[in-house]
């Protein structure tokens, strides 16, 4: 009994840190949080020296992968943006990331910690002074880069040409010209003998630079379209490039091309190659990791949990799934209680505007850049119908509660009205003179507010496809409406930030709710009618007391702007969709 006692205790022991590996979704939750489903979009990926580690950086911060067994080690968070860029210390134990936010953060890579956040893009790694500006390289070149050894600083600029810098003395090198248009990448061998730098559309060339005399080596041809990355093995053998559908590596000595890697299916935005050149990490789009066997060619991971940004949001199940419209034109229904997703793809080449979901959430409803409508089955992501009629862009779509009528609105300053089982246009409605931003129905379904550019919202009898009332006040534009679960209240978000509820019936303005710094993106209502849920472009989301006004929570956590917050039926989970391109879900107990 004691060695079966004693076994059990080990093999629970050793299973702990896997099962807890695996729990990300409760990683570094915002308070109030409970759940994050989605790891956020990434842009770049980096080895560290050794090899054993692999960081991604991206919309919600830096995740740590053993390169080994591919698990993920741990989650940077602090940045409040987007990390662009991130760079391991030649011993490995740092790495530093710089997001738009203009701070640079310091991580201890062993213990996953923070280490000193430098302000005001300025900073000395030790003291956090800083040490020396570079106005030239700074202002004109928005791609910097410092090599291995940290003697050079290289700037790409916007018009291919590259600038090469003495880090002591700050003196300029080399002004290298040569390519026709925008550098997209730079990199610099591990020993800071060699730059590599990717051109853009018009170029597409890839070219190996002498940083010691700042002469051409090579110019590599083989890129059909413009090439966004660029990066050098440890042991500046082996060059890797990539570009539209195309990763390629190089022979660094002789510029010749070693061999093509195929299975990308969108443009390859980052690449890293480990020490030796024998393991490469490419970003495929914004979401998708893939890991490769350089010597055969062949992928040895693909990493998918990683999303693009949230168009939309909504619960279904009693809230047990939570159903997301994300870019690319993707549905996917998370299991709330095990975070595992159904994905379906719906997008073609023509591009996607929006996502949008019928109460049931049984379908969805695509806006598209051609001002089509399509409708898909949830589910199975089989096309239902496609609905003609814009011109052009779709920027908004809704259902009725029913789910027999769409409402649409488009840059085309109309608002159409459709059949959702025959696909019949029953109104086009004219008036505003600006782009449509956002379409509601009414609960009953009579009733459907648009908001335009204009500065206006609309209110149409749908049944009759003819204008009731027009709501002015102080916006510039309105961004987004919502109407409560009795009809009576209809709220407003505008582009200045602020929100407004009206009097359905009568028209007049009840109360006007400030708060936000930025355009209101999405609005809900509770079903009892009593809170009102805001999210905003650059900032958190927001809860509000309809009786009052009164704002009673503010819900920090995402990195990008809030697309789509929903209540739960029971009122006591809020779900919301950020183009950080996750989802959080928010215990409002």
């Amino acid at each position: 009994m004691k060695i079966a006692l004693l076994t059990l205790l080990i093999v629970l022991t050793l299973c702990l840190p896997f099962t807890f590996a695996q729990d990300t979704s409760q990683w570094h939750l915002p308070e109030g949080a409970k759940t994050r489903l989605g790891k956020g979009w990434v842009t770049q990926v980096e080895f560290s020296p050794d090899g054993t580690r692999l960081a991604v950086a991206g919309s919600i911060g830096i995740w740590i992968y053993d390169a080994r067994t591919y698990q993920e080690i741990a989650l940077l968070t602090g940045h409040t943006v987007t990390v662009e860029s991130i760079s391991f210390s030649k011993d490995g134990k740092m790495l530093a990331s710089g997001s738009g936010n203009r701070t640079i953060r310091l991580w201890d890579v062993p213990k996953g910690e923070l280490r000193k956040t430098l302000i005001g893009h300025m900073g000395d790694v030790a003291m956090g002074e800083l040490r020396k500006t570079f106005g030239n390289i700074g202002q004109q070149n928005p791609r910097v880069l410092l090599s291995g050894d940290g003697k050079t600083l290289a700037g790409a600029s916007h018009n291919g040409t590259i600038l090469l810098q003495d880090v002591v003395t700050g003196e300029l090198l080399h002004s290298i010209k040569g390519h026709k248009d925008r550098v997209n990448s730079i990199s610099f061998s591990w020993d800071g003998k060699m730059l590599a730098s990717a051109g853009g559309a018009q170029d597409k060339t890839v070219r190996i630079w002498d940083v010691a005399t700042g002469e051409l080596r090579h110019t590599l041809t083989e890129h059909v379209h413009e090439v966004l990355s660029v990066a050098f093995s440890g042991n500046g053998t082996t060059l890797a490039s990539g570009g539209r559908f195309r990763l390629l590596l190089w022979d660094v000595a002789t510029g010749k091309l070693r061999k093509g890697l195929t299975g990308h299916t969108d443009w390859v935005n980052s690449v890293a190659l480990n020490s030796d050149g024998s393991t490469l990490a490419s970003i495929e789009g914004r979401r998708v990791i893939r890991i490769w066997d350089v010597a055969t060619g062949e992928i040895r991971k693909t990493f998918r949990g990683h999303t693009d940004w949230v168009y939309s949001t909504t619960l279904r199940n009693g809230g047990n799934t939570v159903v997301t419209g994300s870019g690319r034109g993707t549905i996917r229904l998370w299991d709330t209680d095990t975070g595992k997703v159904h994905e379906t793809k719906i997008s073609d080449w023509d591009f996607v505007s929006m996502i949008a979901f019928s109460c049931d959430s049984l379908t969805a409803a695509s806006g598209r850049g051609s001002g089509t409508i399509q409708l898909w089955d949830v589910d199975t992501g089989e096309r239902r119908n496609t609905l003609t009629g814009h011109t052009t862009w779709v920027d908004s779509v809704s259902f009725s509660e029913d789910g027999k009528t769409v409402a649409s609105g488009s840059q085309d300053n109309t608002v159409c009205l459709w059949d959702a089982l025959t696909g019949e246009l029953r109104h086009t409605l004219t008036g505003h003179t600006a782009h449509v931003n956002s379409v509601a129905f009414s609960s009953n379904g009579n009733t459907l507010a648009s908001s335009s550019s204009d500065g206006t919202i609309r209110l149409w009898d749908v049944r009759m496809g003819k204008l009731q009332k027009t709501l002015t006040g102080s916006f510039t534009a309105v961004e987004s409406v919502a109407f409560s679960s009795d009809g009576n209240t209809l709220a407003a978000g505008g582009r200045d930030g602020t929100l407004r509820l009206w009097d359905v019936t009568t028209g007049k303005l009840r109360k006007t709710l400030a708060g936000h710094t930025s355009q209101v993106l999405c609005l809900s209502f509770s079903d009892d009618g009593k809170m009102l849920a805001s999210g905003s472009a650059y900032g958190p989301v927001r809860l509000w007391d309809v009786a009052t006004g009164d704002l009673r929570k503010t819900l920090k956590g995402h990195t990008g702007g809030v697309t789509g917050v929903s209540f739960s039926s029971d009122g006591q989970t809020l779900v919301s969709g950020s183009a950080d391109g996750t989802v959080l879900l928010w215990d409002l107990r």
